[in-house]
């Protein structure tokens, strides 16, 4: 594999003291001043925007690769250059988009120089550069508030992480109308989601690849010594680092053929169970509390963390339909709480929910678990279950759901169905995060609804 082209600022940096200062005699001294913010001269050969006719350039890489400054310098770079544009902003959450495409380390705040740095107009979402260019934010998890606008030019982030992917991203597409050239900028570490799977085949998509070694030089040491020691060798070593493409482990016990197979819209689930559903995502809304629809029962599962600050805590809702079928509605999990923290977050789904039982795991703490539940209010019935087997012999028969046509998930949980995509039949877990936290509240609610003893349901008796 030929070596990756290095930036102007590392040609310099190795050339010897008598032709360092040759190069310093013939520079502009006006330049000098500005060299900082020359991206030309920083940026590698990988990082420049493609030649030729494109209409999406889609960067998918590994962490650290440099992809949100490449897309924010392209972005300054035409804005700079053209006082008329009309520039989306697009991320998974308006947070997301706030945080790091507008004033993150790499955004476009701390890129541009004094004299031409956007003003940032938070209640506006917007940014305006001096010259008139203006660039607004939006949440793909929003993809209504894409119905309007006009744009010239748009850099979608991390869309791998798009819960509402496609539909963002179309309604994105129908707003790049103006100029002659409108063009989008998607960066993403890969994930085997439907966008992504769609942008790699799709016409007038021009795909840029890298790993994280690329960008070596302006990483910490111990970061990526680190990176390298614990997943060099791993499954997703090769996804987050490497930035390949991979599209499912193998001998998983759900593939993400499986999760689209059995995916349905909340808004189908509305109409075939009932009014009363209601399919929501991130934190639980405050009450009134969801009616119960065309459900028989809702169950939450919850895997606590071993440790405070440590794992994340699993809170997954699962409901019964009245058609004898699960339904995935929400995943509340929460990290980095403490045990009142995560135990606050079960009880708000379940009075959001309407929840007639949480099952928790107690092999970690014991009835300590159960006490922090009901200490939090949780009032319906608590239903302590231990580990006797290990998490994938769990999922096993609960996997077996799904291909059977019996569990389906309302709408999109991508961190969810990446842990799942991780447990490999046999016993290992190739998935994000050292255990799969999310993915095992699931299994506990899924067999506490389909695969334990009959509880009294509704039913009809034919006489």
């Amino acid at each position: 594999m030929a070596a990756t082209p290095g930036s102007e600022a590392q040609r310099i940096a190795q050339l010897d003291q008598s032709a360092l200062c040759n190069w310093f005699a013939a520079l502009d001294p006006s330049h000098l001043g500005r060299i900082s913010h020359d991206w030309t001269f920083w940026a590698r050969g990988d990082q420049h925007p493609p030649k030729g006719e494109w209409r999406t350039w889609f960067v998918m890489a590994g962490r650290g690769f440099g992809k949100t400054r490449m897309a924010a310098e392209y972005v300054r770079s035409a804005a700079e250059a053209d006082g008329s544009l009309r520039i989306a902003l697009v991320a998974a959450t308006l947070h997301e988009a706030r945080s790091v495409m507008v004033e993150g380390e790499s955004g476009l705040l701390a890129i541009a120089p004094a004299e031409q740095r956007p003003t940032w107009e938070p209640s506006l979402k917007r940014l305006a550069w001096p010259n008139g260019a203006i660039a607004k934010i939006y949440a793909a998890s929003e993809p209504e508030a894409l119905r309007g606008p006009e744009h010239h030019l748009a850099w979608a982030d991390e869309i791998a992480k798009w819960e509402k992917g496609v539909d963002a991203w179309d309604n994105l597409m129908m707003t790049m109308r103006l100029g002659e050239e409108p063009r989008i900028v998607a960066t993403t570490t890969p994930r085997a989601v439907p966008l992504v799977r769609r942008l790699l085949k799709e016409q007038g998509v021009t795909i840029s690849r890298g790993a994280m070694a690329a960008n070596r030089a302006h990483l910490p040491d111990s970061f990526v010594n680190s990176m390298h020691d614990v997943y060099g060798k791993a499954r997703l070593g090769r996804q987050e680092l490497l930035g390949e493409f991979l599209e499912d482990a193998e001998d998983a016990l759900w593939t993400r053929g499986l999760i689209e197979r059995c995916r349905v819209s909340p808004s189908r689930t509305r109409e075939g169970l009932g009014e009363g559903f209601s399919c929501f995502s991130g934190p639980p809304p405050a009450p009134p509390v969801h009616g119960r629809g065309g459900f028989t029962r809702i169950v939450i599962g919850v895997d606590p963390p071993a440790s405070k600050g440590g794992d994340a805590c699993g809170i997954v809702v699962v409901g019964k339909g009245s058609d004898g079928n699960a339904y995935v509605l929400a995943d509340h999990s929460v990290k980095g709480c403490s045990p009142d923290g995560w135990a606050r977050a079960v009880a708000a789904a379940a009075l959001a929910w309407n929840a007639d039982r949480v099952v928790a795991e107690a092999n970690n703490g014991g009835d300590m678990v159960i006490s922090t539940l009901q200490a939090a209010d949780v009032t319906m019935p608590v239903k302590k279950v231990s580990a006797s087997s290990g998490k994938v012999a769990r999922a096993e028969p609960v996997a077996a759901l799904y291909e059977a046509g019996k569990a389906f998930h309302a709408g999109a949980f991508p961190e969810l169905e990446d842990e799942l995509c991780g447990l490999i039949s046999g016993g290992g877990y190739e998935g994000p995060g050292r255990s799969p936290d999310r993915a095992d509240a699931l299994v506990w609610a899924m067999s506490e609804l389909m695969l334990g003893k009959r509880v009294n349901e509704p039913r009809v008796r034919i006489l």
